[in-house]
């Protein structure tokens, strides 16, 4: 299950950007917050040269499995 509604909707890179940073903002605490944000800007800046449509939609799989892995992680602290 993804950690915010509408993940399936998620096509190409600055929607997947977007919905990050969303997933950012529902984080407890404004470090945690702060941290992945960060984590989210570098990641795309690594991949912003990446053109292969078939490994973009690998990346946007990924990030989405693990976003839904950090929102359950911070779920199960509170």
């Amino acid at each position: 299950m993804a950690p915010l509604p509408n993940a399936e909707l998620v096509q190409n890179s600055r929607q997947l950007y977007r919905y990050l940073l969303r997933c950012c903002q529902q984080l407890p605490e404004e470090s945690i917050r702060q941290h992945y944000r960060h984590a989210v800007r570098q990641s795309f800046k690594v991949h912003a040269d990446e053109d292969d449509p078939e490994r973009i939609q690998q990346i946007i799989k990924r990030a989405i499995e693990d976003a839904d892995w950090v929102m359950n992680k911070y779920k199960k602290q509170k």
